[in-house]
């Protein structure tokens, strides 16, 4: 017996499952190692996704850092800072004001000349632009009827004469009663007054000139027909008085104050820049317009030359003295706000603000009553978060100084 062969048997069997085992580890081997690659590269995207969100995370965090940082920084750049800003100084104003206004010039005196009697012109004498002297014959009227009148009353009066003449000699002889008597000097006296008055209304005319001027309106000639009458007399010339014009300016009621007569005045006029005429306030109107408040003020300007003419606009320029002293800001240093007019002034370094009365507006500067003293200086356009006790840096800028 061959107890050989069932080993053998054992063996080749074994074999045979130790080289399928062999096999299939060998057929497994590429599976394993693509597990295992998959493995690696899972850990390694793992590293890599804790990498990138660490990184994020740190470059979150020093950003936010940072800005904490910028923040400090600003918040305290913003404390410790010190803005500049231009300042000007508070002026005292002199002792007069200059006030310039708009004036209408006029002939010193002015009359319409209107016929006092009825008739025709027989002569005129004048003609528009003629001067004449006080006392000048402008027209001759013819007046028959009146001459007619006259002849009648002369008459008349030499009648009522030669009558008292004769019963006065007989009312003082008794002859005649003392009443016929006062009845006939009753009528002499009103014969007189009669012939009186006639010879009156004849010496209307002739239209003479009332005074020395210069013929500006001629309304008439030779052969009109004028009517002589109180009311509705015929308007036969115009005559003005140009060797002093008056000058009319209404001032404000802020100037108005210190305007009395003698103040000095400068009247220009647009078309002789070149000339400036010198006069003083003559006559003010001691009341002003309800409607304006204004003073009415007239100005007389001499005129030998007759360089200035009635009824042109000009300028007047008064030099009005103060009855109490202002101060003088620019109008940028004012600050309109809820709580008035107020003004922002540098003192030991910081902003103080400050409550103002504007008193009169002069365009580029103001005047104020109180709140600031001459010499203070004042913040110009002034930053709209300035507040009072800010830290400020005055920079002195140069400011035309006020009128």
């Amino acid at each position: 017996m061959n107890f050989d062969a069932p080993n053998r048997n054992e063996a080749v069997a074994r074999n045979r499952h130790d080289n399928s085992v062999v096999d299939d580890a060998i057929q497994t081997l590429p599976v394993l190692r693509l597990q295992a690659r998959r493995r690696s590269g899972g850990r390694v995207f793992a590293l890599g996704g804790i990498l990138l969100l660490a990184g994020g995370l740190s470059l979150g965090a020093w950003e936010r850092y940072s800005q904490w940082q910028q923040a400090q920084a600003t918040a305290a750049q913003r404390r410790d800072f010190i803005p500049s800003v231009h300042v000007a100084t508070v002026e005292g104003n002199p002792s007069s004001m200059s006030v310039t206004l708009p004036g209408t010039t006029a002939a010193f005196a002015a009359a319409n000349i209107y016929a006092r009697a009825t008739g025709y012109i027989a002569k005129r004498n004048v003609d528009i632009g003629d001067h004449v002297k006080a006392g000048d014959l402008l027209a001759q009227l013819a007046v028959p009827e009146l001459d007619a009148q006259i002849a009648q009353a002369e008459a008349n009066q030499g009648l009522a004469q030669a009558t008292w003449n004769r019963n006065d000699v007989l009312v003082r002889n008794g002859v005649v009663s003392q009443q016929q008597g006062d009845v006939n000097l009753q009528n002499l006296k009103a014969q007189n007054a009669q012939l009186k008055q006639l010879r009156q209304n004849r010496d209307y005319a002739s239209v003479t000139a009332p005074f020395d001027g210069v013929i500006t309106q001629r309304n008439v000639d030779v052969g009109s027909l004028v009517q002589g009458d109180t009311t509705s007399g015929t308007f036969m010339f115009e005559i003005m008085r140009k060797d002093v014009i008056r000058v009319s300016a209404y001032v404000p009621q802020d100037a108005a104050i210190g305007v009395a007569p003698g103040v000095d005045a400068v009247v220009r006029v647009p078309a002789l820049p070149d000339r400036p005429f010198r006069g003083a306030v003559t006559r003010i109107a001691d009341a002003l317009q309800p409607g304006t408040r204004t003073l009415l003020t007239e100005v007389d300007i001499p005129n030998p030359d007759g360089a200035l003419m009635p009824g042109i606009y000009c300028t007047v320029e008064f030099h009005i003295p103060r009855k109490v002293p202002g101060l003088s800001v620019p109008a940028d240093a004012l600050i309109f706000n809820r709580e008035g007019m107020q003004v922002a002034v540098v003192s030991d370094g910081k902003a103080e603000i400050r409550k103002v009365d504007v008193t009169r507006d002069l365009g580029t500067r103001v005047e104020v009553d109180g709140g600031v003293s001459a010499g203070d200086q004042v913040i110009l356009n002034p930053p709209v978060n300035l507040v009072d006790g800010s830290k400020v840096q005055p920079v002195l800028e140069t400011v035309a100084p006020g009128r």
